[in-house]
């Protein structure tokens, strides 16, 4: 439990949090009327009818292939914690992802995390601490290859705005990833110990929470972990590399079921950009951001907005169709119905 800062009224901020959430629903709905608004419906509708269906499948096995490949890698990660089998960390990612579209509050971090918890008797709060690890991983190497791709791409823009910019924001991420990463590695350290500023300020709480809140944290120290084997270690940045570029070719694939054919680097500027957009849209609470943001990347490169929708609508829809049909099996490979979602099950199954 966080408390409040004395100096600011609980009233005050709530409304104040009510306001940003409007300001971005706001601009999402002006986003998308001004897209709808743009748009010719009747050509949109005959380019989506004249979709292949073989670059569909195709684009709905790159997705699963790419959740297959984060299972393994996270199973790499969890090694020194527990033996786990790479399709029980799929199915709870799927899982994760399926909680998130049906009660779309973050949940997927924990949900997954609960349910491998589960089923090796370790805490949440241990594998979460991993699931942690896995996407500051992810982070870096995202962070890596916009620099890499940034200056090789010929992205359409005069003013070099769009460059830097997501240069910049690259390297901002790389900085705070690895901050993150020494504080991990610190809190595992100074844990060992008992001691730390993590639990310090722990330790610091109302004695009714303090306890409670040392032991989660003790867990979670559990779980900041990396393997000893240094081919694991290298093969979980491999796989990071891997699942990028499967990511990147979600758009490839959709594409060529509208005839849409790009330079191969395109497919990785546009992962960049929608990366940075995708996480803009999120924090500023904006509705539809993917959809919006991808129409326009892809409208950068010459691809008309009603082709550009279509091959958004392909993605998300073989995506929505894989969280669907994964999530519900990782859910029942793990014995969890829909019901055992709630905040209130997860907090009960997590004590450390």
């Amino acid at each position: 439990m966080i408390e409040l800062d004395e100096t600011t009224p609980v009233a005050t901020r709530r409304p104040r949090r009510r306001w940003l959430n409007w300001l971005g629903t706001a601009i999402g709905l002006g986003l998308i009327a001004l897209l709808a608004w743009r748009l010719d419906w009747r050509q949109f509708a005959e380019v989506l009818q004249s979709a292949r269906p073989e670059f569909v499948l195709a684009t709905f096995l790159a997705i699963t292939l790419e959740q297959v490949i984060r299972g393994w890698k996270w199973r790499q990660i969890l090694t020194p914690v527990c033996d786990c089998r790479t399709s029980h960390l799929f199915g709870a990612t799927m899982a994760g992802y399926l909680a998130n579209l049906l009660v779309p509050l973050g949940l997927s971090p924990f949900v997954r995390s609960w349910l491998v918890a589960r089923k090796q008797k370790i805490s949440v709060s241990c594998a979460l601490a991993t699931v942690a690890i896995d996407r500051l991983v992810d982070g870096l190497v995202f962070a890596g290859i916009v620099v890499v791709v940034v200056p090789a791409a010929v992205i359409p823009d005069p003013n070099g705005n769009i460059g830097l910019g997501l240069l910049l924001g690259a390297g901002g991420s790389a900085v705070a990833i690895v901050v993150a990463l020494v504080l991990l590695v610190h809190h595992k350290r100074r844990s060992a110990s008992g001691i730390g500023i993590l639990l310090v300020l722990v330790d610091r709480l109302p004695k009714r929470v303090s306890v409670r809140a040392r032991s989660l944290a003790l867990a979670f120290a559990d779980g900041i972990v990396w393997p000893r084997e240094r081919w694991r270690g290298a093969a979980i940045v491999m796989a990071s590399i891997v699942i990028k570029l499967i990511a990147a070719s979600h758009l490839f694939w959709a594409g060529l079921a509208f005839g849409v054919v790009l330079e191969p680097l395109v497919y990785l500027a546009l992962l960049a950009i929608l990366g940075f957009i995708v996480i803009l849209a999120h924090m500023a609470r904006v509705p539809a951001g993917f959809v919006v943001g991808a129409v326009f990347s892809l409208g950068l490169f010459g691809v008309g907005d009603a082709t550009a929708l279509a091959m958004v609508t392909v993605v998300m829809a073989a995506n929505m169709l894989a969280v669907a049909l994964f999530g519900g099996w990782g859910l029942w490979a793990h014995g969890v119905g829909l019901g055992d979602l709630g905040r209130r099950k997860v907090a009960a199954d997590g004590s450390p």
